[in-house]
């Protein structure tokens, strides 16, 4: 029988704001975590009093502690990579955020280095695993300009679901948003969020996307006044609606 007083050390890790659960099981896996001087295995749980090492770096006390939950909204412009760090020198979303003491920002989904808008940064790693996990289902918007023409049976099959490398995908919804000649753009919706997958469906059908903008991630737009590569934060009353509902 588990002790009341223990918790999981992923979860730890996670509120630690060091990563999602997920990476921290990873983490735990790669045996980077140590507890008490040994390498901690998945499942382990761990006490106040544990000694954590991550990377054989100390965790310090108040780390794991429970904090406020902060969230921030960041426009992504094109250019900038998801990443931390970059071998090859490239401009990251990282460098425009705040500082945090003791923590560190967590990105929630990505955007690759030719797509822009909407991207959601949390000190919580048990909400930034909720927001992302497949389960949670949470719609991602997008705007994205195409080049090519498309028609309606294209339109019908992007809905009802193509066969990507990965496995069937569809858009929820598609919306036609204007535009003249071959260059058009539509407003569409996802739900899974795989790596390039508003591209590849376009591209499953022989159109190019030429523009691609996130707009919305579940209940958070990204505000028309928010200009490029910058950040705000979101109000305790956004926050907590966001704790609620996926935390």
């Amino acid at each position: 029988m588990k002790n009341e007083n223990t918790e999981k050390l992923q979860k730890v890790l996670a509120r630690a704001g060091l990563g999602s659960r997920r990476q921290m099981e990873e983490w735990i896996t790669d045996g980077r975590v140590k507890i008490n001087g040994k390498t901690a295995t998945l499942g382990d749980r761990v006490t106040e009093d544990c000694r954590i090492h991550v990377d054989n770096k100390p965790l310090a006390k108040d780390a794991a502690q429970p904090k406020e939950c902060r969230v921030i909204i960041y426009n992504k412009p094109e250019g900038e990579i998801c990443s931390r760090n970059d071998p090859e020198g490239r401009p990251t979303v990282f460098e425009q955020l705040p500082r945090l003491k003791n923590q560190r920002w967590i990105s929630v989904g990505r955007l690759d280095i030719n797509s822009s808008g909407l991207l959601l940064f949390t000190n919580d790693g048990e909400l930034a695993n909720q927001l992302m996990h497949p389960s949670s289902n949470i719609e991602r918007e997008y705007a994205v300009r195409v080049y090519g023409e498309v028609d309606a049976d294209m339109l019908k099959r992007l809905r009802k679901g193509v066969k990507l490398d990965d496995g069937m995908a569809s858009f929820k919804r598609i919306k036609d948003a204007g535009g003249d000649g071959k260059n058009h753009w539509y407003h569409v919706v996802i739900c899974e969020g795989r790596q390039r997958e508003v591209r590849r469906l376009w591209e499953s059908q022989d159109i190019q996307v030429s523009r691609l903008i996130r707009l919305r991630y579940g209940p958070i737009s990204l505000p028309r006044n928010l200009a490029r590569a910058r950040w705000r934060a979101l109000t305790e009353r956004q926050v907590a609606r966001l704790l609620e509902d996926y935390n």
